[in-house]
């Protein structure tokens, strides 16, 4: 590793020390926060698999019974149904505390599964169908939220991956190395203003 090009003097010395405790307790921090962050990123990877789960097998019941409907109903009077029924639905940003963090997440704001047309035009099909979708439509939301911290938490891991390898693998090793040449150099000094002033005090003596 390449040292710093710096002159050998004491000042310099205690720089670079001070330069190395500061990149060695912050390796150290953010260590654990990649730790940390790992961790939570994790957890998240398990709620998703759940409501990957979950939507799997709402799927497998939601689509044969839309099959059902339409072959009960029909498609033309099913599309004349539809038209009817309005729903809102509120998409919002929400924050959420995650790792020490504020992250960005959604929010969905699903209505009820209402009724919407003439009870002499309904069928129970119709009736089980909307609950299905209902029930997919909540885990698809709370799917995407869940993803989209995961997703932060993944982004956030890899810069902190970043900044601790660059401290472990250049920062750190390069004032170690420019510590160790000063330290040399100064030590060589000194043994070389002791020599020399021994050599002085000989000459002195027989003089």
């Amino acid at each position: 590793m390449a040292r710093e090009q710096i002159a050998p003097t004491k000042s310099n010395l205690l720089r670079t020390k001070e330069r190395l405790v500061t990149a060695e307790e912050g390796y150290d921090l953010l260590e654990q926060k990649r730790e940390i962050l790992v961790m939570e990123l994790m957890r998240k990877v398990e709620q998703v698999k759940i409501l990957e789960r979950d939507m799997d097998h709402r799927v497998e019941t939601a689509y044969p019974c839309l099959k059902r409907m339409l072959v009960v109903v029909g498609r033309e009077r099913a599309d004349r149904l539809s038209r009817s029924i309005k729903y809102k639905f509120d998409l919002r940003e929400k924050r959420v505390a995650v790792a020490g963090m504020n992250l960005p997440s959604l929010e969905v704001y699903l209505p009820g599964a209402e009724l919407k047309y003439s009870p002499a035009n309904s069928f129970a099909e119709c009736d089980e169908t909307v609950l299905e979708f209902f029930d997919l439509l909540k885990i698809l939301t709370e799917l995407a939220a869940v993803r989209t911290i995961a997703w932060r938490l993944a982004r956030e891991v890899r810069k902190t991956q970043r900044r601790v390898n660059a401290l472990e693998k250049m920062v750190i090793p390069t004032a170690r190395d420019t510590r160790k040449y000063i330290e040399a150099a100064l030590e060589e000094k000194d043994r070389d203003a002791f020599f020399s002033s021994k050599l002085l005090k000989r000459k002195a003596g027989k003089e």
